[in-house]
C-alpha cells in the first residue's frame, strides 16, 4: 500500500499529547488536537475548546521549547470529542493519548470507530496498559490497523519511539510505522513485545528502583548517588535522584506499582516494591519539581540567595547539598573515551567502585534474563535505553567494555553483593561464550553487528544500511590524520572530515585538518563534508588559545593565528571542490563561521546555531562579521528596508542570538533559504551531507571568484548604531565595555566611516573585522570574560 501521513489526530492534549501534536507539525504535517469539553463550557467554541486550547498554549510557552519555529503551530487545529471527533474522518493517523485508564481509552475507541475511515493507522501513546486489552471487541480493521506508538516525553528531544503490535496487527502497518518514524519523526525506532512497561521502562524503572534499594544498604547520600550516576558514567547531568524529580516520583511508583503487579515471575520483583523512604515521600507528596520538592529543594540562606538542599535518606530532612568525592572519579577525570573510563569505574577499591560493580552485574544480569521476555534481540534494549533515557552506552555495550567472560567470572566470584545486589545472568550468555563469541557486537567490513542468540551468529544491525557511521568505517578507510583530526573516505568520491577534541573546539590541529583536507580532497576526490558524532558539532574557537595569547600580549601571534582562521574560512568558500558543513547541537562561533562559508548547510533539526562572540567581548573574528556584511549586501534595497535589515543583522551578532532548531537559524540569518537543507533523523545527516555534496559536484561545480562588489553604508548606518549603543548604556541595559564592542562590530558591518554607501571587497571586511578583534583582545573587560569562561570565574588581578 502506498501510504502517506498528511493529517494527524492527536487525542487528548495533556503534557504527552499537545508535544506529540507540536512534533508533527515541525515535521510539517497537520495536525487536530481533540481533548473533552469542560463541564461548566458554554455553547460557544471557546469555552467548548478551553482545555485543548489552553494544553497547546502551555505547551508553546514551555522550555525547552517543543515546537522547531512559532509559526510551526499554525499547523495544529484545536477542537472537542463532542464537536470534532467527526474530522478525524480527513486523517491518515490517529493517536490517543488520553489518562492512563482502559476503560476511558475504550471508550474513546468506540467513538473513533463510528468516524474513522477504513485503512487509517490508529495508534495508543500509553506507557504500561497491555495493547492487546485496547484492541478487544474492537472491528477487524481497527485491529489490523492498530498498534501501541510509545512517545517519550518531550517527544522532540528524546528519540525514543517504541512499536508495539498485537498479533492481529498487519505487518506492513508495523514496516510503516518503523520506517516512518525514522525517517520523517527522526526517532530511533524499537520493536517492542507486548509486555509490561515494554523495554526502556521496564529496564529503567528496574534501574531506578534497584538503585533506591541499595542506596539504603550502603548507605550513600543523594548527592553521591547523582555524582556517581551523571556524566562520568555516560547518563544525563540529571543522573538519577535529579531525573526522579523531574519526572515526578509519583509517575515512576506508579509504572513500578504496575511492574510490581504485572510481572509475578519476574526474579527481581522485589526490586519494584517501595523502600520505606519512598513510600513516606509518596504519602507527604513531596514529588519532585511538581510539588517544589522530593530528593532535592530549593530554600532561601541566610544570605537571602536560593539554595539547593537535598534530602536525607536517614532522617527525611532536608540539608545543604555537599560535593561528593570519591577516589576512583578522581582517576577518571583524564580519561574521554567512555569504554576506556568504565573499566576504571568498575575496577574502584573504595566505595564507588563497590557501587559501579553491584549496579553494573545488577543490571547485566537483569537485561540478560529479559531476552527472549521482552525482545529476541539484545541491540534494542541498548537501543532503547540510549534514545529513551539519554545513556551514552546502552547496557550490553557496557559489558562490551568491561569484558563479557571476564566480568560473568566477577559476577560470579562476587556472589550476593553487601548491598543485595544479586543476579546470575542468563543460560545464552555462557552459551555465546562456549561457541566462541566474545562480544555482544564487532565490526566486520564497515558494519556494526549484533550476536544473534538463536543463530548465534553476528548479524548487521537491521536499519542501519542507509546509514554512515563514522565510527563502523573510519578504522579501514582512514586517509589522513593528525592529534585532533581525522579524514575519511565515506565512499562515490566523497570524504568527511571530523575531529575530536574538548567540546570539539577548533584548534591549531583542526585548522591545519581542514586546510589538508580541501587539499587532499582537491587531489584525490569530489567533495568534502564537515561532520562529526560527537555531542556537539562544534562549541567555536579554542578560547583557551586566544586567552593566553592576548593576556602575554602576543599580538603579533594573535593576528598571524586570526588571519590563519580567516584565511581557512575563506579556503572553506573557494575550494575547487565543494564543501558541506554538517552540524547537529551546538554550533557556536567558529563552527558558525564555518557554517556560514561553506557551499551548502546540510543541518540536523536540532541546530544550535549562532555566533556568540559578543558573550566574551569580542565580534566575530573568523570571517563570521564579513560574512554577515556579504550577505546583508545581497539583500539590501534603497531606503528604511536597507537600515531595517541592517539593524537586524547588527542585533543579531550583538546581542549573541542562537537559534533554538535550525528553522530559527534560517529566521536570524545563520542558514540560507533554497540553499541550505534541515535533516530530522540524525542517523541519516552524514548520508544527505554526502548526497547533497555529490549533487553540487555533478550539478558542474566550479570555484567561485572572491566578492568585490559588497555595498556597504558606512556613516549612514554607522551613526544608527553608535546611537542605539549610546541610549542603551544611558537606560543601563548595557555597560560602558558593550558600547565599546558595539562600535567596532559597527564600524566592521557598515564597512568603515566611509562618506557614502561603497562596493568593497570580502579581504577589506576581512582587515577590519581581524583589526577590531584585535583591539578588543587587548581590553581588560574581555580578557576578565574570556578568563572567567576557561576558570570558571576568578578574575584578573594585575
Amino acid at each position: 500500500m502506498n501510504r502517506s501521513i498528511k493529517k494527524v489526530a492527536v487525542l487528548g492534549s495533556g503534557v504527552m499529547g499537545s508535544r506529540i501534536a507540536c512534533h508533527f507539525a515541525n515535521i510539517g504535517v497537520e495536525v487536530l488536537l481533540l481533548d473533552i469539553v469542560p463541564k461548566d463550557a458554554g455553547s460557544d467554541k471557546k469555552s467548548r475548546n478551553k482545555i485543548v486550547d489552553d494544553a497547546l498554549a502551555f505547551a508553546l510557552k514551555s522550555n525547552p521549547s517543543p515546537i522547531y519555529r512559532k509559526t510551526f503551530a499554525k499547523r495544529i487545529v484545536t477542537g472537542n470529542f463532542d464537536d470534532n471527533m467527526k474530522d478525524i474522518a480527513n486523517c491518515d493517523w490517529i493517536i490517543e493519548v488520553v489518562i492512563e485508564r482502559l476503560d476511558i481509552k475504550k471508550q474513546v475507541f468506540d467513538n473513533v470507530e463510528k468516524y474513522r475511515k477504513p485503512g487509517t493507522l490508529i495508534s495508543s501513546n500509553t506507557s504500561g496498559i497491555p495493547i492487546h486489552l485496547m484492541n478487544e471487541g474492537r472491528s477487524e480493521d481497527f485491529q489490523k490497523h492498530f498498534c501501541g506508538t510509545h512517545f517519550f516525553n518531550p517527544p522532540r528531544y528524546l528519540k525514543l519511539l517504541e512499536i508495539i503490535p498485537t498479533p492481529k496487527t498487519s505487518p506492513e502497518v508495523i514496516d510503516f510505522l518503523m520506517k516512518y518514524g525514522e525517517l520523517y519523526l527522526g526517532k530511533t525506532m524499537v520493536l517492542c513485545k507486548d509486555t509490561p512497561a515494554f523495554i526502556a521502562n521496564r529496564i529503567g524503572v528496574f534501574g531506578i528502583m534497584s538503585l533506591f534499594h541499595m542506596v539504603e544498604k550502603m548507605g550513600l547520600t543523594v548527592d553521591e548517588v547523582d555524582k556517581l550516576t551523571g556524566p562520568v558514567l555516560g547518563r544525563p547531568k540529571s543522573a538519577t535522584f535529579r531525573t526522579c524529580d523531574v519526572v515526578g516520583l509519583d509517575t515512576l511508583v506508579h509504572v513500578a506499582n504496575g511492574l510490581a503487579a504485572g510481572v509475578p515471575n519476574d526474579e527481581a520483583k522485589e526490586y519494584f516494591k517501595l523502600p520505606s523512604y519512598v513510600a513516606k515521600m509518596v504519602e507527604n507528596k513531596w514529588l519532585g519539581s511538581k510539588t517544589e520538592q522530593g530528593f532535592f529543594k530549593k530554600v532561601k540562606g541566610a544570605n537571602g540567595k536560593s539554595e539547593i538542599h537535598s534530602l536525607d535518606l536517614k532522617t527525611l530532612e532536608y540539608k545543604p547539598s555537599v560535593k561528593a568525592k570519591f577516589a576512583t572519579l578522581e582517576k577518571t577525570k583524564t580519561i574521554d573515551n567512555l569504554r576506556e573510563r568504565v573499566k576504571v569505574l568498575a575496577a574502584g577499591t573504595d566505595k564507588a567502585g563497590e557501587f559501579y560493580r553491584a549496579t553494573f552485574y545488577g543490571l547485566f544480569a537483569y537485561v540478560s534474563n529479559r531476552i527472549p521476555e521482552i525482545t529476541d534481540e539484545l541491540f534494542k534494549i541498548d537501543d532503547a535505553m540510549k534514545a529513551g533515557f539519554g545513556w551514552d552506552m546502552g547496557p550490553f555495550e557496557y559489558w562490551d567494555a568491561l569484558g563479557v567472560a571476564e566480568t560473568v567470572k566477577a559476577m560470579e566470584a562476587a556472589g550476593n553483593l553487601p548491598d543485595g545486589q544479586a543476579g546470575k545472568p542468563a543460560q545464552w550468555i555462557n552459551d555465546m561464550l562456549s561457541s566462541g563469541a566474545t562480544s555482544f557486537y564487532k565490526l566486520e567490513n564497515g558494519s556494526r553487528k549484533y550476536y544473534d542468540i538463536p543463530s548465534k551468529s553476528y548479524k548487521v544491525i537491521p536499519g542501519t544500511e542507509s546509514f554512515i557511521l563514522l565510527d563502523n568505517i573510519r578504522p579501514t578507510k582512514t586517509v589522513w590524520k593528525n592529534s585532533g583530526a581525522t579524514l575519511t573516505d565515506i565512499g562515490d568520491g566523497i570524504v568527511n572530515l571530523e575531529w575530536n577534541t574538548k567540546m570539539n573546539s577548533i584548534g591549531a590541529e583542526v585548522i591545519e585538518g581542514i586546510n589538508k583536507s580541501i587539499e587532499i580532497a582537491e587531489k584525490d576526490f569530489r567533495g568534502l563534508v564537515i561532520s562529526n558524532e560527537g555531542a556537539n558539532f562544534s562549541a567555536g574557537a579554542n578560547v583557551g588559545m586566544i586567552f593566553m595569547m592576548a593576556v602575554e600580549q602576543e599580538y603579533d601571534e594573535l593576528n598571524f593565528a586570526i588571519k590563519t582562521f580567516q584565511n581557512t574560512m575563506m579556503r572553506v568558500r573557494y575550494s575547487s571542490i565543494p564543501v558541506v558543513v554538517a552540524p547537529h547541537n551546538l554550533a557556536l562561533g567558529g563552527a558558525c563561521e564555518m557554517s556560514l562559508h561553506s557551499d551548502r548547510v546540510v543541518a540536523h533539526a536540532e541546530t544550535y546555531m549562532g555566533l556568540v562572540e559578543f558573550g566574551v567581548g569580542l565580534i566575530p573574528g573568523g570571517g563570521g562579521t564579513k560574512e554577515f556584511a556579504v550577505r546583508l549586501s545581497d539583500e539590501l534595497q534603497e531606503g528604511d528596508i536597507e537600515l531595517n535589515n541592517f539593524r537586524d543583522r547588527f542585533l543579531t551578532i550583538g546581542q549573541a542570538k542562537v537559534g533554538t532548531s535550525a528553522y530559527e537559524a534560517f529566521d536570524l540569518g545563520y542558514l540560507r533559504k533554497g540553499k541550505d537543507v534541515v535533516v530530522i533523523s540524525r542517523n541519516r545527516l552524514l548520508a544527505e551531507a554526502k548526497l547533497n555534496c555529490i549533487e553540487l559536484a555533478e550539478a558542474g561545480y566550479t570555484k567561485p571568484t572572491p566578492r568585490k562588489d559588497i555595498r556597504v553604508l558606512g556613516k549612514q548606518a554607522l551613526g544608527l548604531a553608535y546611537l542605539g549603543a549610546n541610549s542603551m548604556q544611558v537606560g543601563n541595559y548595557i555597560s560602558e565595555h558593550d558600547v565599546k564592542i558595539s562600535q567596532k562590530l559597527a564600524y566592521v558591518l557598515c564597512g568603515g566611516d566611509l562618506s557614502a554607501p561603497t562596493l568593497v571587497s570580502e579581504q577589506y571586511l576581512l582587515d577590519l573585522e581581524r583589526e577590531a578583534f584585535l583591539s578588543l583582545c587587548g581590553e581588560r573587560k574581555t580578557l576578565e570574560r574570556l578568563q572567567s569562561i576557561i576558570t570558571g570565574g576568578k578574575i584578573l588581578r594585575n
